[in-house]
């Protein structure tokens, strides 16, 4: 596993409370309790990164030439000005502010799902559109990797 202290799998059905709180999955409690990142995902989600981990991937966006180049200049930028951080409360809860709910158009119920180092939260009916697109184009994406030699 690398750098990982926690390999985050599975897709959970969770809700948001009336005050915008998610609770995160039980099982990931422990390893998040230190502090997690929250910010846009680039598929109209939310990611949920472990404070550890957040600090890995900032080290490693520091290394783009942000002034120069206008693509990582908007990769840093997307990822930073509405990140926020937060350490989840003795239930396991995190608040999520209003502006991330409302671009991840989360309402009440939620698809919490582990992806290797991230959690993500997404809309009910985003996620299944874009799980029955990843169905469609996996073969596809598995034969481009194994030709490039990463799969």
């Amino acid at each position: 596993m690398g750098d990982l202290e926690q390999m985050f799998l599975g897709r959970f059905e969770h809700t948001i409370d009336d005050k915008g709180r998610l609770t995160i999955p039980s099982r990931y409690r422990t390893v998040l309790s230190a502090g997690v990142v929250i910010t846009r995902g680039i598929d109209g989600c939310l990611f949920i990164f472990p404070i550890a981990r957040w600090e890995q991937l900032s080290e490693k966006l520091e290394q783009f030439p942000t002034i120069t180049q206008d693509e990582s200049r908007s990769l840093v930028r997307f990822f930073f000005t509405e990140a926020i951080d937060c350490v989840p409360d003795k239930q396991g809860r995190i608040l999520i502010p209003t502006y991330l709910r409302e671009y991840a158009q989360l309402r009440d119920t939620v698809i919490v799902a582990g992806v290797r180092d991230h959690l993500e939260v997404w809309n009910p009916e985003a996620y299944a559109q874009d799980n029955a697109r990843l169905e469609k184009e996996v073969r596809a994406f598995a034969t481009t990797l194994s030709q490039q030699r990463i799969l």
